[in-house]
């Protein structure tokens, strides 16, 4: 399936912004999708305003979330209890236009021309429509969308009207609280989509307006979260509105008035929200008493058209905090602005001679900016703020794909980020102790800091969440020179995550360390013993958590944070004792102890039967050598400095044919690596098929928000990939491999303090580093010291190396199995 680039007439090239031409029914819910506007904290889907042209709309705030118990065949002990799930908004989309009685659809009415654009330069979303009504008038609307930089919980809508000839216009705006909403359950049918609450979600707390003003409230039923919302309408007309009706899941401001020919009606909706994520427990009493006698309809004291909120109590505090963040559209646009020039600044990729990657390229950047600038006081979702996929959870995503393009392009952000994770250190201690282990095990998946994986298996057992909670504090620690880091938060996740593994491996009769019953990054194979990804990052978590120095003086840090001289001799024999499956026969690093002895799956299998997931039981998977996505050769790129260039290819040729890519992760790991080894037409296919994941709708289910961690990997591809960037060695290290067709690729990395420039051709790499004192480089083995001048250093061609070969695989079943036996 493609979208995007299986249609450049209606979405043509442009190296800074996604334009769609046309509209074309079908494939509306993707489109909302890669159109949506965002800033890591609010998020507004790209649907279109008219309700019967919208797919999938809604609005998202990071962290705003249900609870619910989550119920269990047959329970067991440590199992989690509870899930978390990320809610609609009450979301400010919707606008319906009639003119002359006939309501304006793109599905309905005659569209005399279309053209909805997303910049990326500025973040502006805008959408121009010309209609041919019934009743012979043609009509032009504009939408304009902006969210808020600096303000993350502001956004605002404005569309104009014109017509050719005098008509009555009617324009309804609406606030729908889509939460509550009928909807099928998706999740029932693919285990990757969100699911739905068999119940109420929003409870109204208040809904009260007047002259085009809404003042909402609502608070969760069971995680008692409360969201405000201040809403404002100002138009351009002389006339009020014409209605004003407020309600806990569908507000309306409505306007009729007559056009004359070439009049505009300016219509401009401002939202702002506020959300208290921890309620007082007597928050219902004290809201009560404070709205006792406050009369029905708009609060005492409202004039010319704005609400005043009811003096005391915490939820009059909350609408008073969203009121106080509404902004018109023109000043949060200029924000928004300002914010992506500096933004572009310092995270731009540019690819010289390739305009349709350039394009997909800055999206995908442009979706990261989306999902983390306002990110840092929660975590990262592996959707972002685009959708509800994958529930609002935070996986191991957030470290291994997200924080590399973070730290390097924005560290300030990345810090908070790290500071989010390390303040659910209680949480993951408790769940640890729960588990019969030491120190602290981070969930597999989460929003609040509770465990929320209900299928263990592919959930709670991938265990290496732990080591790439470290391995980002580490990475972050060694590009930033942030000593205080180092030595505070750093230092306790190294000395807490290192605990675990030491508590949950074991030092076995063959003298190596080893750890049973975890699950890799593939999970299409599960619960095994020695996955090498898992022991591998696991190694290197207990290397670092030895050498780490903390700033609080042994026995004296809080509950015993410090390491014991013991701990560290533990620690150090651990690592260098770690158990490394491999294959003697087929020379190549086995997956796991068990991996070889697998029956090879029938790569027969169709097409359409892909993701296995959502055709073959989990029992039937795992019991095949099969890959859900790269794990090994995922392990080989993060610890470079552990594998041979041998190593590398030999389980690169291995594993690549066994790996379906039916995870996101996959594609980018997959193009990195093969990039290393050299194989340039793989390593490019594999990045086009990253960057064109959500573009082109690859997996289907871009409906359900952006896929972050594979757009991180699309920064990933690019810096560790074709430019050959490794980092946490003694020096930062590349060894550039550019594509043909490419004629060149730049960009800046944030690195001590600094900003070291990449520039990379054929037959040569530049780098400069300024805001920083001059440090050393390695360029293929040979050491360059870069500063503020320009260092260029020539590169020699390197031959395309051979491919591997492996013995033939067995027969498994039937007579042939047979015949090879005797």
């Amino acid at each position: 399936m493609s979208l995007v680039s299986a249609d450049r007439a209606r979405f043509p090239v442009d190296p800074w912004r996604l334009v769609e031409t046309s509209h074309a029914p079908g494939s509306e819910g993707a489109l909302e999708t890669v159109f949506t506007l965002g800033n890591g904290h609010l998020g507004v889907r790209g649907a279109h305003p008219w309700a019967a042209d919208a797919h999938l709309p809604g609005t998202f705030i990071n962290g705003f979330h249900e609870t619910f118990d989550i119920r269990h065949a047959e329970n067991a002990y440590g199992f989690a209890k509870q899930g978390q799930r990320i809610l609609y908004v009450p979301d400010g989309q919707e606008t319906s236009v009639r003119v002359n009685g006939e309501e304006l659809s793109l599905g309905t009415t005659e569209v005399l021309d279309y053209r909805r654009t997303l910049d990326f330069a500025t973040g502006a979303y805008e959408c121009t429509t010309v209609w041919k009504t019934s009743s012979g008038a043609v009509v032009t609307t504009r939408e304009r969308r902006a969210i808020g930089a600096g303000l993350r919980a502001s956004l605002a809508f404005e569309l104009t009207v014109t017509a050719d000839r005098r008509v009555v216009a009617d324009v309804a705006s609406a606030i729908v609280n889509r939460q509550d909403q009928p909807s099928e359950d998706h999740s029932e049918h693919d285990p990757r989509r969100s699911g739905r609450h068999a119940g109420r979600v929003l409870e109204p707390l208040r809904a009260e307006g007047a002259h085009g003003s809404l003042r909402l409230a609502w608070a969760t039923g069971t995680s008692r979260q409360r969201l405000a919302l201040a809403v404002e309408h100002v138009t351009n007309a002389s006339l009020p509105p014409f209605t004003t009706e407020a309600d806990g899941d569908r507000s309306t401001v409505r306007y009729v008035l007559p056009l004359d020919p070439g009049e505009e009606f300016r219509l401009e909706k401002r939202l702002a929200y506020a959300m208290d994520p921890a309620p007082e427990p007597e928050w219902a009493a004290a809201e009560a008493e404070a709205h006792e006698g406050s009369g029905q309809g708009i609060w005492p004291g409202a004039h010319d058209g704005a609400a005043a909120a009811p003096s005391g109590g915490p939820l009059a505090a909350l609408l008073g905090a969203a009121e106080r963040d509404l902004r018109g559209i023109e000043e949060l646009a200029a924000e928004s602005a300002e914010h992506w020039r500096a933004y572009w600044a310092a995270a731009d990729v540019r690819i010289g001679g390739q305009p349709e990657l350039q394009q997909a390229v800055r999206w995908n950047l442009f979706q990261l900016g989306q999902a983390t600038a306002q990110a840092g006081v929660s975590g990262i979702p592996a959707k972002g703020v685009s959708g509800s996929g994958y529930e609002g959870h935070y996986f191991w995503d957030q470290e291994v794909y997200l924080m590399p393009y973070l730290t390097y392009t924005a560290p300030h952000a990345a810090r908070k980020v790290l500071e989010f994770r390390h303040g659910m250190l209680p949480a993951a201690k408790a769940r640890a102790a729960e588990l019969n282990v030491d120190g602290a095990l981070f969930p597999w998946r989460t929003i609040n800091g509770q465990e929320a994986s209900a299928y263990y298996a592919a959930g709670t057992a991938q265990f290496h969440i732990n080591a790439a909670v470290a391995f980002a504090a580490a990475r972050f620690a060694w590009a930033t020179g942030d000593e205080a880091f180092r030595t505070g938060e750093c230092a306790e996740l190294l000395v807490e995550t290192a605990r675990m593994w030491a508590s949950l491996g074991f030092f076995g009769k063959d003298g190596r360390f080893h750890l049973h019953g975890v699950t890799g990054p593939d999970e299409y194979t599960a619960v095994v013993n020695d996955n090498l990804y898992t022991n591998v990052m696991a190694r290197f978590n207990l290397r670092a958590a030895a050498q780490s120095e903390s700033r609080q003086p042994e026995g004296t840090g809080a509950e015993g944070t410090a390491a014991t001289e013991t701990e560290r001799l533990l620690w150090t024999e651990a690592a260098k004792r770690m158990a490394l499956p491999y294959d003697s026969e087929q020379q190549v690093h086995a997956q796991d102890a068990d991996f070889m002895t697998l029956q090879p799956w029938d790569w027969s299998t169709p097409r359409e039967k892909y993701p296995l997931l959502l055709h073959f039981h989990p029992l039937v998977i795992y019991r095949h050598q099969v890959l859900k996505q790269a794990d090994t050769v995922l392990a080989m790129f993060l610890q470079w400095q552990d594998f041979t260039a041998e190593e590398k290819q030999r389980a690169f040729d291995f594993y690549d044919p066994l790996t379906t890519g039916d995870s996101t992760l996959s594609a980018c790991v997959q193009g990195i690596m093969a990039a290393e080894v050299g194989y340039m037409d793989t390593a490019l296919a594999h990045f086009t098929t990253a960057a064109f994941i959500d573009l082109d709708d690859l997996h289907r289910n871009t409906v359900d928000g952006v896929h972050t961690a594979s757009a991180g990997g699309v920064w990933a591809a690019l810096a560790n990939g074709f430019a050959g960037f490794r980092d946490q060695g003694e020096v930062p290290r590349f060894d550039p491999r550019l594509p043909e067709g490419w004629d060149s690729l730049e960009f800046c990395l944030a690195l001590r303090g600094g900003t070291l420039t990449v520039g990379l051709e054929h037959g040569a790499i530049t780098l400069t580093a300024t805001g920083t004192e001059p440090f050393s480089v390695d360029v293929r083995g040979q050491l360059v010291q870069v500063g503020p001048e320009p260092v260029r250093i020539a590169l020699e061609p390197l031959p395309a190396p051979e491919r591997s070969v492996f013995p033939d695989p067995t027969p498994t079943a039937g007579l042939a199995a047979v015949a090879a036996l005797r």
